[in-house]
């Protein structure tokens, strides 16, 4: 363990459930790397991840981003790559983007949007994009026509994808220790919303056991349901 780390971790009282005022003002402080860290934030939930019906996938807007641009792969016909290029897309193609994929099963991309007509074909790579969460989705936003509109807002960070991983926790980077505290502070407010407003009907109990706060590398400061 580095020094400083060490003495980063003497700020973090383990047992203490801080505020999301201190615990924001306590990840910009413990914060030891010399990069510019993720702020990320970890909800465990009172779910059964075994259960289809409780896990949870959305896509919501953070109101100030995450401070990374993402590289956006778009499937699409041809009348429309074009359209997805100028938006910003990094990655664009139709049948024989699928046909690369299956061949190489390489996916030099964070997330991937596709409009209806593309569904069918994707049938083939499902499994590949699927096992990297990268499979596009008209629940989480990332299936339909305005294709544009949906590479602009993920190419921004502001539209992120939020879903449970195989232990029913959810993972989620809200910014930047660059941020100032409001936007940090905001940013969270949004998203523990949103993870609220998609519990599932089937889920009675509480459904968030607890919340962490941390930085990349840095402690992790337990916050206040």
């Amino acid at each position: 363990m580095s020094k400083r780390l060490a003495e980063s971790l003497k700020l973090v009282d383990r047992e203490k459930l801080y505020s999301l005022e201190e615990a924001v003002r306590l990840v910009k402080q413990t914060s030891t790397v010399k990069f510019d860290a993720s702020v990320e934030v970890h909800f465990r939930l009172n779910i059964d991840p075994k259960q289809t019906d409780q896990k949870l996938r959305s896509q919501i807007s953070l109101p100030h981003g995450i401070g990374k641009t993402l590289r956006v792969a778009v499937f699409v016909s041809p009348a429309k790559e074009k359209e997805a290029a100028a938006a910003g897309a990094d990655v664009v193609g139709g049948e024989d983007l699928v046909k690369q994929i299956r061949q190489t099963e390489k996916t030099d991309f964070d997330i991937a949007v596709a409009d209806g007509s593309m569904m069918k074909s994707l049938a083939a790579i499902a499994k590949i994009l699927g096992q990297r969460g990268l499979m596009p989705s008209p629940k989480a936003g990332t299936v339909g026509d305005n294709i544009s509109q949906m590479v602009k807002d993920l190419k921004s960070g502001s539209k992120i994808d939020v879903k449970t991983d195989d232990s029913g926790n959810i993972h989620q980077v809200i910014g930047k220790v660059s941020f100032d505290e409001q936007k940090l502070i905001e940013n969270f407010k949004t998203l523990k919303e949103a993870i609220h407003r998609a519990k599932p009907t089937s889920v009675k109990k509480e459904f968030v056991a607890s919340i962490t706060l941390s930085s990349s590398m840095g402690p992790g400061i337990r916050v206040g349901n």
